[in-house]
């Protein structure tokens, strides 16, 4: 009897709305419930309940290490199998393809016990096995197998005879896949690959947070391996070990297009990788998803649409400072509209508008492209960031020219954009004339919605310089298996807009301190980035400590 028909015998499941007709075809009881619109869980059941099986919940399990080391890891990985018990000499196994008999007799072959399989949800035991073995912890075991005993010695380098033969080399490769894909299911936008004296340290970055990943001891042993790897897949010189090296990485994952920035620096114990991973089936450019206020979106759509002068957007590594540009610019981009952009490097590609990537080698730097495209007679010009006196005096001169420039800056807030450019060589009143509003921006994670948990906060806790309506309700994060226990999942961004008025300009031509700008600001109505992230607070999106740890006083 397959899995259909007893979905349908047990109610679940109508005989007519049947789009998959048999669990006979290699695919998984998971692939079937979502087929037919139902959960795995539901369905697990089922199948247990009709023969006599029992289904367990692993949502709170803890693994028996000891247990688990009974067992071939490989194998494990392979049938996606999880030894959860004992009863007597039998060992009992959570698996979510009770079918698989063959990869049951030869799992019990391998480790000498009998076994009892019993059900679970597919994705609770790979996330176990993940937790306690390592991500790609099967595959790594497979290379130690392989690798003839190679020791590693104390303070030497390991070296890429390790995987000399062609299976241990598809091995390696696997090894890799499995991380790349990893992070993408965690939705990380950043791999740390570190090596350490006698380990190797992985960590995916996750809304914005670094968290560890439990790997194989054994996984250093392979470092240079996984090195070299990224560096024949990113077209980077594999022999070269004493320089830095930048390049990129396209991937397709599930029909999604990935495009990975990996950057090699040598340090002291092997070479570093980070990679930074731009899921582009994610990228939607639109000015209302970036989630301003009204008030807020209102004054935004002014600036973007200046026929002239400076916009800038401030803030720190990694706070959607790129996102809020290309949204800009898709918001403002229509036929009649010549827009150029030059970065560094250019992130995504964007329909209708003309990029430059900046080739700091061969000369093409910010402010050599920004002079070129001037010929062009572009309506509106993105230069990907300011970072130099150089950059800075053409952004200002092609603002001045009758053209929009968008860039962006580091600073801590709105008001500091006017003092970072003068102390850039920016004479006060060219600042004060051409710059015609700033939006600093942060990002703050959201609570997960499954586990948010409403609570009354301290006095103490809550901030002394905003208001705090009596009927106020606050949450808190808990935690779940749907956020991996960090109580947040995604993330939101706080925002700060100043708009240049006349006394802003008078202000900034007599160099008025960053103080006194945000004085006349606030007195203005601007409406500071802890104050917008305070609504996001009461609104339920995010946690008091969340938004202050965002935020300088």
């Amino acid at each position: 009897m397959n899995l259909t028909t007893i979905l349908v015998k047990r109610g679940l499941l109508s005989a007519s709305h049947v789009r998959m007709q048999s669990a006979d075809d290699g695919a998984s009881i998971r692939v079937i419930a979502e087929q037919n619109g139902i959960r795995e869980e539901d369905a697990l059941r089922a199948y247990a309940a009709e023969f006599g099986m029992q289904f367990v919940d692993l949502t709170t399990f803890v693994v028996d290490r000891e247990l688990l080391n009974c067992f071939p890891s490989s194998e494990l990985f392979r049938c996606n199998v999880l030894p959860i018990g004992t009863s007597g000499q039998v060992v009992r196994v959570a698996t979510a393809n009770p079918l698989d008999l063959e990869g049951l007799d030869e799992l019990s072959a391998l480790s000498g016990f009998p076994v009892e399989a019993v059900l679970a949800c597919e994705g609770q035991i790979a996330r176990h096995l993940k937790e306690t073995l390592g991500v790609g912890g099967g595959t790594v075991r497979e290379l130690v197998a392989r690798s003839n005993d190679v020791e590693v010695v104390a303070g030497g380098e390991i070296d890429d005879s390790e995987i000399d033969d062609e299976s241990q080399a598809s091995s390696v490769v696997k090894l890799v896949n499995e991380l790349l894909l990893e992070a993408i299911q965690q939705r990380a936008s950043d791999i740390h690959i570190e090596p350490e004296e006698e380990g190797l340290d992985i960590r995916y970055r996750v809304d914005g947070v670094l968290r560890a990943q439990s790997v194989p001891p054994e996984l250093h042993r392979f470092r240079a391996a996984i090195v070299s790897r990224l560096k024949i897949m990113a077209r980077l010189n594999i022999a070269e070990k004493r320089l830095p090296q930048d390049g990129r990485i396209k991937l397709v994952v599930g029909g999604r297009d990935v495009d990975v920035r990996v950057s090699v620096i040598p340090m002291l114990h092997g070479e570093g990788v980070v990679m930074r991973l731009l899921d582009k089936s994610r990228s939607n450019f639109d000015l209302r998803s970036v989630e301003l206020s009204p008030t807020q979106a209102a004054s935004w759509n002014k600036l973007i649409r200046k026929p002239h002068g400076m916009v800038l957007v401030t803030g720190p590594t990694g706070s959607g400072k790129t996102t809020t540009l290309y949204s800009s610019l898709a918001e403002i981009n229509s036929r009649d509209t010549k827009i150029i952009t030059v970065e560094d490097p250019v992130e995504y590609q964007l329909k209708g508008i003309s990029q430059i990537q900046v080739q700091a080698k061969i000369g093409l730097t910010f402010a050599a492209g920004l002079r070129s495209i001037l010929r062009h007679d572009p309506d509106v010009i993105l230069i990907g960031e300011i970072r130099d006196p150089e950059t800075a005096q053409s952004a200002v001169q092609a603002s001045l020219t009758g053209h929009l420039v968008l860039s962006t800056l580091h600073t801590n807030d709105a008001p500091s954009a006017f003092t970072r450019l003068v102390d850039m060589g920016i004479e006060p009143y060219l600042a004060a004339s051409v710059v015609e509003g700033v939006l600093a921006q942060r990002l703050v994670r959201k609570l997960c919605l499954h586990c948010k948990n409403p609570y009354h906060p301290r006095l103490d806790d809550l901030p002394t310089d905003l208001p705090c309506p009596r009927d106020a309700t606050f949450f808190q994060a808990v935690g779940c298996r749907h956020c991996h226990q960090t109580g947040y999942s995604g993330r939101t961004a706080i925002f700060e807009i100043l708009c240049t008025d006349s006394t802003i300009r008078q202000l900034c031509t007599r160099s008025a301190s960053t103080s006194e700008l945000r004085d006349h600001a606030l007195r203005s109505g601007m409406q500071t980035l802890k104050q917008n992230g305070w609504q996001c607070v009461l609104a339920g999106e995010t946690t008091i400590d969340e938004v202050l740890s965002a935020c300088v006083d």
